[in-house]
C-alpha cells in the first residue's frame, strides 16, 4: 500500500540543446496489473504505477528479518509525449533507475512528510508526504511507523510541497585512485583519476536504458602492457570484463595522447546482456611526452554513440616516465579557463586600487596650494 504525491524533473535533449522539463504525477494515475505482492523465497513485491502516453513509476521491494525497503525505484518515460517533451530530439521510451533510502522496520509504516527525492541520472522524482508499507500483516496500514530521516525525530504537519524538485544533481564523484603499468624497461603510465562510465542499452522489455556506474579501486584489478608505440592500462572488476586504455604516440611532435578506449562489461538487465564498445581514433588527454597531462576538471569522452566515460581529477603521464614520479604538469584548457575569472577580477581590483591613489594624490596636493604670501 502506498499514499504519496510526486513530482518529477527530467533532462532531455531537442534539436536546440539540453531542455528541463518539470511535471506531476497526476491523479488518475492507475496500478497495473503487473504489481505483485511476491512470492515467498521466490520474487519480491513490486508496485507499478502508470500514467499519461506511456510513462512509469516502478517501486521494487526487498526485506531482512527486521526491515523492509524500496530496493529500487525506476521511472519510464516515453519522449514521444509531446505534452510533456516538446521539440524532443528524440522519440524513443527511456529508463532511470536508482537505489533509495526508504525503508522501515517490518510491520511498520514508512512515514515521510518531508520532501524525499531520488536522483536518477538525468532524472528527479520528489516524493511528499509519503505514506508507504510493504508485507503487511492485513488489508490496512499499520499504526506503528517509521519516519525518514527528512523529518527529523518529530515531524508534525506537512509543509506545503515545492512547485519545482531541483534539478538533478551530477552523480556522486567516483574515488580517485593511482594506477601504473610498469615493463621491462621500467613504469611507463602514470595515471590518478577516478573513472565513472555511462552507458545506454536497450533493455530485454525494448526500452532503452542509460546507467551510470562508477569505477571502485577497491573492487578492481588493474595491469597493462608497455610498447614503444603503444601503451595501454586495462581494469577488470565483477561487472566490467575489461576497460582498457590506449595511449599513442607522434614522434614528429614529440607528444602523447589517450588513443583509444575498450569497453567489455555485463548488463544482466539488457536484451544483449554483452555490452561492448570501442573508438581507436581518440584525441584526448595530450601532452609532450616527458611531461605529465593534468586537469582538474571533470572530462568527459565520448567514446560511442552508447559510451562515454567522465574522468576525475585525471593527472597522467604516458612513455617516458622518470623514476615513477610525473613530469613537469600541462594543464588542461579547461582548468586554464577556469582561471581567467579570478585573473580578470584580480586585474580589475588592481586597477580601482590604482585609481582610487592616484586620486587621492592629486587631491592631497591640491588641498596644500594655500595662500601665497605677499
Amino acid at each position: 500500500m502506498a499514499n504519496f504525491s510526486a513530482a518529477f524533473t527530467a533532462s532531455y535533449d531537442t534539436r536546440s540543446g539540453p531542455k528541463n522539463v518539470t511535471f506531476d504525477l497526476p491523479s488518475d494515475a492507475a496500478v497495473l496489473n503487473s504489481s505483485s505482492c511476491g512470492k515467498e523465497n521466490a520474487s519480491d513485491p513490486s508496485l507499478m504505477i502508470a500514467f499519461g502516453r506511456g510513462h512509469g513509476l516502478i517501486l521494487n521491494f526487498t526485506r531482512n528479518a527486521t526491515r523492509y525497503s524500496v530496493q529500487l525505484m525506476s521511472f519510464i518515460y516515453n519522449l514521444s509525449d509531446t505534452q510533456i517533451f516538446p521539440n524532443a530530439s528524440s522519440k524513443a521510451i527511456k529508463t532511470v533507475e536508482s537505489a533509495t533510502d526508504i525503508r522501515a522496520d517490518i510491520n511498520k509504516k514508512y512515514r515521510c512528510v518531508s520532501n524525499n527525492q531520488i536522483h536518477m541520472h538525468n532524472v528527479t522524482v520528489t516524493l511528499h508526504d509519503a505514506t508507504i508499507q510493504a508485507y503487511l500483516a492485513n488489508n490496512s496500514f499499520s499504526k506503528e511507523e517509521t519516519h525518514c530521516e527528512q523529518d527529523g525525530p518529530f515531524p508534525t504537519t506537512a509543509p506545503p510541497p515545492p512547485p519545482h524538485p531541483s534539478p538533478s544533481p551530477a552523480p556522486e564523484n567516483p574515488p580517485v585512485y593511482k594506477y601504473n603499468v610498469s615493463g621491462s624497461n621500467g613504469t611507463c603510465l602514470l595515471a590518478n583519476m577516478g573513472l565513472q562510465l555511462n552507458v545506454t542499452y536497450e533493455k530485454k522489455d525494448n526500452t532503452t536504458m542509460t546507467r551510470v556506474f562508477s569505477i571502485n579501486p577497491n573492487k578492481t584489478t588493474a595491469g597493462g602492457s608497455c610498447g614503444p608505440q603503444l601503451v595501454t592500462l586495462e581494469l577488470r572488476s565483477e561487472s566490467v570484463s575489461l576497460l582498457a586504455f590506449h595511449f599513442g604516440m607522434n614522434a614528429s611532435t614529440s607528444r602523447y595522447f589517450l588513443q583509444g578506449i575498450q569497453l567489455n562489461m555485463t548488463l544482466p538487465d539488457a536484451r544483449d546482456p554483452t555490452f561492448k564498445a570501442a573508438n581507436s581514433s581518440l584525441k584526448a588527454l595530450q601532452a609532450t611526452i616527458g611531461n605529465s597531462y593534468k586537469c582538474n576538471a571533470e572530462e568527459r569522452v565520448q567514446v560511442t554513440e552508447a559510451f562515454s566515460i567522465n574522468i576525475f581529477k585525471v593527472w597522467v603521464q604516458a612513455f617516458q616516465v622518470q623514476g615513477d614520479k610525473f613530469g613537469s604538469v600541462e594543464e588542461c584548457q579547461l582548468d586554464e579557463n577556469g582561471m581567467l575569472i579570478p585573473i580578470a577580477v584580480g586585474g580589475a581590483l588592481a586597477g580601482l586600487v590604482l585609481i582610487v591613489l592616484i586620486a587621492y594624490l592629486v587631491g592631497r596636493k591640491r588641498s596644500h596650494a594655500g595662500y601665497q604670501t605677499i
